[in-house]
């Protein structure tokens, strides 16, 4: 176990949690919505520190990011926790584990990490991810700067879900981001979720004017989140509050955990493509074969830039600095 940052103690040995906005008033012996930061004794511990459920060399593009080191590949780690209860979770066996998940698990020292990460073939980094990545603040600290040092690259996969401080000091270590926007809806995110939308809205915004790369996925739920007018909302602060070159990832649902909807039809996710492409330059569909919202097109003089089909990639029309070849407008991709 690893002492927790962010936090403050309270009188009779009762802490307040502050990474994220939930910021859980535990009592000693209680474990907060996360599920991996616990009370000890008026102390407040990260459960899950060192802990990995999961480690795999990934496509870049299964993140997904489709415009960090296109065609490259990152080893990508997770460990258990989130705290957002999602209804619908893809992976909700590691997200919302008991006890008996992961205490008896061996603790893998981010030295080890690190030395996976070098070794592998082609690596550009780690990716943290799988689970919420959030919840595992201090190890995910230790093994960025670590990695940052050593030329890797650092991606987190996260809900967005995280209070601002925290959120501001970890920024410099980490390369690139993909978000979940799940809905743009506050009653989506409470009742589906158990979290709020704006504080997502707000790391949005602070990554957007960080240096780092920002990439937005939202999973279209049939019956719920699936309204044109609400979506164009939401495509709308996107290209206002981050701009026109944001890069937005319509992903298809299918039923898990404790939600049962429909599978997302091609027909909806056809539709929020189009909406979105009338004010957001770069859109991509994924989960699904389509005839588009797979190949990364430039803007401008409208070729093909990277060519994709499934996750096999072929960077066509990219430059040594990402911008296109053809029409040598810039691009927001990063390459090697």
């Amino acid at each position: 176990m690893q002492e927790a940052l962010f936090y403050e103690k309270l009188e009779d040995e009762k802490v307040r949690c502050l990474l994220c906005p939930h910021e859980c008033l535990l009592n000693e012996g209680k474990i907060g919505i996360c599920r991996v930061r616990k009370n000890i004794s008026g102390e407040l511990y990260a459960l899950n520190d060192g802990i990995i459920s999961s480690a795999n060399l990934d496509p870049i593009e299964k993140k997904p990011l489709y415009h960090f080191y296109p065609g490259s590949l990152i080893l990508s780690i997770g460990s258990y926790g989130c705290n957002m209860h999602c209804q619908f979770c893809q992976n909700w066996d590691i997200s919302q584990p008991k006890d008996s998940n992961f205490n008896l698990q061996p603790i893998v020292p981010t030295s080890e990490v690190i030395k996976t990460a070098l070794n592998q073939k082609e690596n550009i980094g780690i990716a943290y991810t799988y689970n919420e990545p959030i919840v595992s603040y201090e190890y995910v600290m230790k093994t960025a700067a670590i990695a940052k040092e050593n030329g890797l690259k650092n991606v987190m996969v996260s809900n967005g879900f995280i209070n601002q401080e925290p959120l501001l000091q970890i920024l410099p270590f980490i390369d690139a981001w993909n978000i979940d926007l799940k809905a743009f809806d506050d009653s989506f995110y409470k009742r589906l979720t158990g979290a709020r939308l704006a504080p997502v809205l707000e790391t949005l915004k602070t990554v957007r004017r960080s240096n780092a790369h920002l990439e937005i996925t939202m999973l279209v739920i049939p019956g719920e989140n699936d309204d044109a007018n609400e979506f164009k909302q939401m495509v709308d602060w996107l290209a206002n509050e981050l701009g026109e070159d944001t890069i937005l990832h319509l992903s298809r649902y299918f039923p898990r955990y404790r939600h049962q909807s429909a599978i997302t039809p091609a027909h909806k996710l056809l539709e929020f493509y189009n909406i979105a492409r009338q004010r957001l330059h770069w859109t991509y569909v994924g989960n699904i074969e389509l005839d588009i919202g797979s190949n990364s097109i430039c803007p401008k003089c409208q070729n093909i830039v990277v060519w994709r089909k499934g996750y096999h990639t072929a960077v066509r029309g990219l430059d040594e600095a990402g911008n296109c070849k053809f029409c040598k407008t810039p691009l927001p991709f990063v390459v090697r």
